[in-house]
């Protein structure tokens, strides 16, 4: 079973599909199973708006990231490639699109899991690393690739992946362009759990619901100390704004003592 079947599926940009259920998880899905799901200029410029559509939704609690078909992503579309190449003003307005795309998913305020199935490559691993949690299929293929097209990738996306990996493995995928197997991609820190691939939509389902049941306002408070001290900033402010609300601790514990499931506050 898919992680879109038995989903309710909304409209989406050309290029995704996009599904909620009743478990607190959404679905996005790259949707061009015929190009690998190579990523369009048209994707990238979409994704923004979809995440904060998405992230205003009732009962949305987290989002799975993820691709149609036998793949996650191969990519930039090279065809949006050799046309943004073709002179440098496109060049940098492709590049925004790329980092816009890349801030946004890293912002989104609900949890993100990348589920990676095949190749996850340029482009989806940087959408990849932008998510706060990668599970990928034990026979899944990274790289990171712009050195083998002459491409400079801007400074946002490097920094990402080296806060993840460490400097000297960031080092070792930008430098050699080279596909790493799931196996070593999760001895990088590329990948947070590996699972058989036919078994990993599933794990992934489990994984998710987890963490919808989970606190949203501690998970909100964790995630926003968590990107502060990796970017630099003051934790106590990020840490602020969730530290004196009381609605999920008081429910929390009485679910404890009553030994029920606890029911956490929606987060919209």
């Amino acid at each position: 079973m898919g992680l879109l079947d038995g989903r309710e599926e909304r409209p989406a940009p050309d290029g995704y599909r996009m599904a909620f259920g009743d478990d607190g998880v959404a679905v996005l899905a790259f949707d061009r199973p015929d190009k690998r799901n190579a990523l369009t200029a048209g994707m990238w410029e979409a994704l923004p708006g979809l995440l904060q559509d998405t992230g205003r939704l009732p009962g949305v609690r987290v989002l799975l990231l993820t691709g149609v078909g036998p793949h996650f992503s191969a990519g930039a579309d090279i065809d949006d490639l050799n046309e943004a190449y073709s002179e440098p003003a496109r060049a940098r307005s492709y590049h925004g699109m790329n980092v816009a795309a890349e801030t946004a998913l890293a912002g989104c305020p609900l949890p993100t899991v990348a589920v990676v199935h095949g190749a996850c490559v340029g482009g989806g691993c940087q959408l990849a690393v932008a998510c706060d949690l990668r599970i990928a299929a034990d026979d899944a293929r990274f790289g990171i690739t712009p050195a083998k097209l002459g491409v400079v990738y801007p400074a946002e996306p490097t920094t990402r992946l080296a806060r993840l990996v460490g400097p000297a493995r960031a080092k070792y995928l930008l430098y050699t362009a080279d596909l790493v197997e799931a196996p070593r991609a999760y001895e990088f820190g590329l990948v947070d759990e590996l699972v058989p691939d036919a078994d990993l939509d599933s794990r992934a389902l489990v994984l998710a619901r987890t963490i919808a049941g989970r606190s949203p306002q501690s998970i909100g408070a964790a995630k926003a100390v968590i990107e502060a001290a990796a970017g630099g900033r003051d934790t106590a402010m990020a840490l602020a704004g969730w530290q004196h609300r009381a609605d999920d601790v008081r429910e929390g514990i009485e679910a404890f003592r009553a030994g029920r499931p606890p029911r956490f506050t929606d987060p919209h």
